[in-house]
């Protein structure tokens, strides 16, 4: 069985692909089917979600391409972007992992957000598509160092310079947690 634990670069050729639902991609840790019908387990840091085009590697060197399962999905639509602004900021008040296209926003499906939507004036219908929501302000994606701290675009490329609390003016960016005694 093929065995990943790390990420390979974007522009890297892959030599297999795995196909996995949004749910299915947000575990950091399982054992899954290759489109070629191989057996591949993974362990990745907790809270890494897969996106569809990331690649992972094997500890043989092979390169396996994740890509976004087809889904039943919400698929939001309104008469201008004020109003799909409006939806989004609502959903997202909500943690409701969205994706965002030109002119519609993707969540999975809710009959309460969708009378939320349709309240708020929109056009929600079914649809089948894959579904690859937004990472988050602040990852929410695989993180792209051992540290944790790496930023990964969304769509490709290469990670960005770690955060290194060892740096001059790289330092915690929070206050050290403090125990408090209640008496």
């Amino acid at each position: 069985m093929l065995f990943a634990e790390s990420f390979a670069d974007h522009a890297s050729p892959a030599s297999d692909r795995v196909v996995l639902p949004y749910d299915a991609r947000r575990k950091s840790r399982q054992r899954v089917v290759l489109a070629s019908g191989e057996e591949m387990g993974y362990v990745l840091p907790a809270g890494t979600v897969l996106r569809h085009g990331d690649r992972l590697l094997t500890g043989s060197g092979r390169v396996v391409e994740v890509a976004a399962a087809v889904e039943e999905l919400l698929e939001v639509r309104a008469g201008d972007r004020l109003q799909l602004g409006r939806a989004a900021y609502h959903l997202g008040n909500r943690h409701v992992p969205v994706q965002f296209g030109d002119d519609f926003l993707r969540l999975q499906p809710d009959h309460v957000l969708a009378e939320m939507l349709v309240g708020l004036g929109c056009l929600v219908s079914e649809v089948e598509a894959a579904f690859d929501p937004e990472g988050g302000a602040y990852g929410g994606h695989a993180p792209g160092d051992a540290g944790g701290h790496g930023y990964r675009p969304a769509r490709g490329g290469p990670p960005a310079a770690a955060h290194d609390p060892h740096l001059p003016g790289d330092g915690a960016h929070r206050s050290p947690a403090r125990i408090h005694e209640f008496k």
